[in-house]
């Protein structure tokens, strides 16, 4: 419960799926949460009704909205003078058969590289002041395994994946010595972010897997702790929370 006693925590995109369970497990190790939506502003709500005590709050983040990024950084600053822990759980996809190609328009591609490129970019932009003054601050950007194995809802959204490991990297030789940023790649999770991919079909892929076992959120929640809190010689890296699905 103290192991994060002290620090604060930013989730973008935690009113819901692997955000909502980030918020939860940052906060039962004792930060304080900020629980970032775009539109679930009642989920999240409702979600810090549920948390450990502490100095939690909710707040509207856009990042596909560079001035709601930048508000949303001001009003971290303002509350809590102090930001320790960024998780960039905040995306978007749509299925499309990668067979496809005229399904996947300019539109959607604009929009997926939009939602899981430049806007969780957008969010560390924002955030890095007042993360550097910390001395000690861990960013963890929610990826997938579809950023190295080219399989997924879509190509665009592969590609993005790919791209936002990229950066993590390339922020890694910048954002040092102050601030660690690694990326989480989880293999299908039941969350309903894919339109169309219930459980079973989840519980389906899993059993192809080594492991054999569905991927929950909290498995995916537990790795961001691991980065925050164990991994302090890790940046620029990859974690994979896939049951071994990648060596299929």
């Amino acid at each position: 419960m103290s192991a994060l006693a002290g620090k604060v925590a930013v989730v973008t995109g935690g009113s819901s799926g692997i955000g909502a369970a980030v918020v939860k497990t940052l906060a039962e190790s004792g930060a304080d949460v900020v629980v970032g939506y775009n539109s679930g502003e009642q989920r999240a709500k409702e979600l810090i009704k549920g948390l450990p005590r502490g100095n939690h709050s909710s707040l509207q983040i856009d990042i596909e909205d560079g001035q709601s990024v930048g508000a949303a950084a001001a009003a971290v600053r303002q509350k809590y003078d102090r930001a320790d822990i960024l998780v960039n759980s905040a995306g978007f996809t749509r299925p499309v058969p990668h067979t496809d190609l005229e399904a996947l328009d300019d539109a959607l591609l604009d929009r997926l590289l939009i939602a899981n490129v430049r806007g969780p970019f957008s969010v560390i932009r924002a955030f890095a002041p007042l993360m550097r003054a910390t001395g000690d601050a861990s960013i963890v950007n929610v990826s997938s395994i579809s950023a190295f194995t080219g399989s997924g809802s879509n190509i665009g959204y592969c590609a993005a994946k790919a791209a936002l490991d990229t950066m993590t990297m390339s922020l890694a030789r910048v954002l040092g010595p102050q601030i660690r940023i690694n990326c989480v790649s989880p293999a299908a999770v039941p969350t309903g972010f894919v339109a169309g991919r219930d459980r079973a079909a989840v519980e389906k892929i899993a059993q192809g897997t080594p492991l054999q076992r569905v991927v929950e959120p909290v498995d995916v929640a537990n790795a961001v702790l691991a980065c925050v809190t164990h991994l302090k010689t890790t940046t620029g890296s990859r974690i994979v929370i896939d049951g071994g699905r990648f060596l299929v």
